[in-house]
């Protein structure tokens, strides 16, 4: 079985580098897919209340019986919910969901700029971790002005932002800004929705390699230290991705990935998105 290699949080505690996302997958066949991805190795995996699938990734979490310890279990505040008190009972809520007595990782899903609520929905989550019902705590697609606002305004360093980042969209300025604060840079759409895939970059570096482009583009976002989180209903390709420990990308080919940035998103800006 592949052993995934944990990268240490600003509060200490360690995240497995790559993770299963169960992003879109319907909430009859959560449950299957995540027992299918321990199955495969995995033992991080990403959800969010706004996925409406929260009760099959604790469905599959029950039934694996796998140690609490072994797993790190993520899950995202509804947009809907921004708001210190909304924060708090949010997440009891989850872990209802979940069957379990804490989360590893509690997200703030979107920063939603225009509400002019994220600060104080931040504080909630304090409370969180003070109280040991999120062991670490952290944001998704924030900006530097967002991440600015907090460290000026709140007590706590988030200890990661989930954003999306593939080799359209490389970020390479916001994954410089966590780098100096300390904060883990989680990618999502880590394969730009599958549309890098046949990219000629990518397809002659897999033929390089003797992998496939999927493998590629994830051994890249593991070189520049990324926390990465694909997604595939599929066993064989659960098994593909995680199997991407055992080669390594030069360092050329690693910055001729780099150079693929266009600026390209597949998902919402987080400036405007909610609006």
């Amino acid at each position: 079985m592949t052993q995934v290699p944990n990268i240490r949080l600003n509060n200490g505690a360690r995240i497995p580098q790559l993770g299963f996302g169960v992003f879109q997958i319907p909430p009859a066949e959560t449950a299957d897919a995540v027992r299918e991805a321990f199955a495969a190795g995995y033992r991080h995996i990403d959800t969010a209340q706004g996925y409406h699938n929260e009760a099959g990734v604790g469905a599959a979490i029950k039934d694996a019986g796998l140690p609490r310890d072994a797993l790190f279990v993520t899950t995202k505040l509804n947009n809907q919910a921004h708001g210190y008190d909304s924060a708090i009972a949010g997440l009891d809520r989850s872990l209802a969901e979940l069957q379990l007595d804490y989360v590893d990782l509690f997200l703030i899903h979107w920063p939603l700029p225009h509400l002019d609520r994220y600060v104080e929905t931040w504080q909630g989550f304090e409370k969180l971790l003070a109280v040991g019902k999120a062991r670490s705590i952290g944001v998704s697609n924030f900006q530097v002005p967002h991440l600015e606002r907090l460290a000026k305004e709140t007590e706590t360093v988030p200890a990661v932002n989930q954003i999306e980042l593939h080799p359209k969209l490389t970020q390479t300025e916001l994954r410089r800004y966590h780098a100096q604060r300390g904060i883990a840079t989680e990618a999502w759409s880590p394969i730009a929705k599958g549309q890098v895939l046949s990219d000629q970059t990518i397809t002659s570096l897999a033929d390089k390699y003797g992998r496939t482009p999927a493998q590629v583009v994830l051994r890249w976002h593991v070189q520049i230290g990324d926390v990465v989180i694909p997604k595939s209903v599929n066993p064989d390709r659960m098994r593909e991705n995680i199997d991407v420990f055992d080669f390594e990308l030069a360092a050329d080919d690693v910055a001729e990935i780099e150079e693929m940035d266009a600026g390209y998103r597949t998902g919402p800006d987080p400036d405007t998105f909610g609006r």
